[in-house]
């Protein structure tokens, strides 16, 4: 995460090349800034390493993670494929013109709207989740006279280590076919002349910081897909193992390469002939986002804690009041002066719980600070919410130095759009 931090000459972070503090002056706090660059990076890193072993393997971008028309047109850029999990995520990709073919529609419980209008824009792939939505999108797909690709996912067993709120692959999950029921599902699909059966899919979790729980998935997998071809006669099921990947967001926090994914992968599945699936959603943009706060308040009580507000809090970043997540903050205004004082980051939402650090070790602060935090491009923006009537922040791309506004600052006659009285 060290090297991720850049000085310029006023002594003010910069990130993307572009002066944080006249960031803040030109779109105001709280502000979510995403470098461009590292985005693009990451995924080209990915896109090489899936090539050196799974040649026919495909990276796809996990939208839940961060979305917008933006970014869904530099996905579309940098060559990734796109998974949506809702029929409104798949009107934004729609909206700014992402290749059809390569969407991969998610979701435990798509409705019965949100699949037709999969069918009807022809979504490349529909990742059937469950009996229910096997029945129904045979119905619409027979109703459009269409042929509809998908992939079943399925609930491998697998417990990953993680955190039990974003554990998804065990047996006692919402999500997939238990392992019992798959063959009898793609039975079903194969026996339908309107859905055409091409892959598995499982996802184990988020925030994976143990290689092993992807070449346990991998292997677990590999022997489901085998007993499904062996079945039915099959010998070219694609393979989809989700995401998961950790990315750093305290500074000693473990760094992960997309080779060390992948061959922890192939190491589970030896066969460079499947056509592999990842979806990386996190770790593609996750370390690539910081959000710029001004502080404000202070409370300090002896031999307790010190608080120091800021102008955001749970409203724009709810995983501390969710997960307990911790995150690596420092003042974008004087980055270099040395930590004098332990100081915890409140919100300034009306909760307790509405905290963003404990303890951070930071530099005398004043009201008017700028304070950066790291690793906020995931979950943040996506789950942003307008608590306490709070407008949710614009968000700036930055790229070779210059910046450009992508999603601009709600405002309090925007939180009346939908008022009807």
């Amino acid at each position: 995460m060290a090297s991720d931090i850049a000085v310029n000459n006023l002594d003010h972070l910069t990130w993307g090349g572009v002066d944080t503090v006249l960031l803040a002056q030109k779109y105001g706090t709280p502000l979510y800034v995403i470098d461009v660059d590292m985005v693009e990076n990451r995924a080209l890193s990915l896109k090489k390493a899936m090539q050196k072993y799974y040649p026919n393997g495909e990276v796809t971008y996990a939208a839940k993670a961060l979305f917008c028309k933006a970014l869904s047109k530099l996905i579309a850029k940098v060559g990734l494929s796109l998974d949506v999990v809702s029929g409104g995520e798949l009107y934004v990709a729609l909206e700014a013109g992402f290749p059809t073919e390569r969407i991969y529609f998610h979701g435990n419980n798509k409705s019965q709207i949100e699949l037709e209008m999969a069918v009807k824009n022809n979504v490349g792939t529909i990742v059937v989740d469950n009996w229910y939505e096997l029945t129904c999108l045979e119905e619409i797909a027979a109703k459009e006279a269409k042929t509809q690709k998908i992939f079943l996912r399925i609930a491998p067993g697998i417990e990953a280590h993680t955190h039990v709120h974003i554990q998804t692959g065990q047996e006692d999950s919402k999500f997939g076919f238990t392992i019992n029921d798959s063959l009898l599902a793609a039975k079903k699909a194969l026996a339908s002349q309107y859905l055409d059966l091409t892959g598995i899919h499982c996802h184990v979790g988020s925030q994976i910081t143990n290689l092993a729980s992807f070449t346990l998935t991998a292997k677990t997998m590999a022997q489901i897909k085998a007993e499904i071809e062996k079945a039915f006669g099959l010998n070219s099921l694609e393979l989809d193992l989700g995401g998961g990947l950790a990315i750093q967001y305290l500074p000693e926090d473990p760094l992960f390469s997309p080779e060390e994914l992948i061959e922890a992968i192939y190491k589970g599945l030896p066969d460079p002939s499947v056509k592999l699936h990842i979806e990386p959603g996190r770790y593609l943009v996750g370390q690539a986002g910081i959000t710029l706060y001004t502080t404000g308040s202070q409370k300090e009580i002896p031999w307790v804690r010190k608080y120091v507000a800021v102008d955001g809090g749970m409203a724009d970043n709810p995983r501390v009041a969710l997960y307990g997540a911790e995150y690596y903050g420092l003042l974008a205004n004087k980055p270099s002066l040395l930590a004098e004082e332990k100081v915890s980051i409140a919100g300034k939402c009306c909760e307790s719980g509405d905290m963003l650090i404990f303890d951070a070790k930071l530099p005398q602060i004043k009201p008017g600070d700028i304070l950066a935090v790291f690793s906020t491009g995931a979950y943040n923006y996506s789950m942003a919410s307008n608590y306490n009537m709070l407008p949710r922040p614009a968000m700036v791309f930055v790229f070779g130095g210059k910046d450009k506004l992508v999603v601009r600052r709600e405002t309090y006659s925007d939180l009346l759009l939908r008022d009807v009285e």
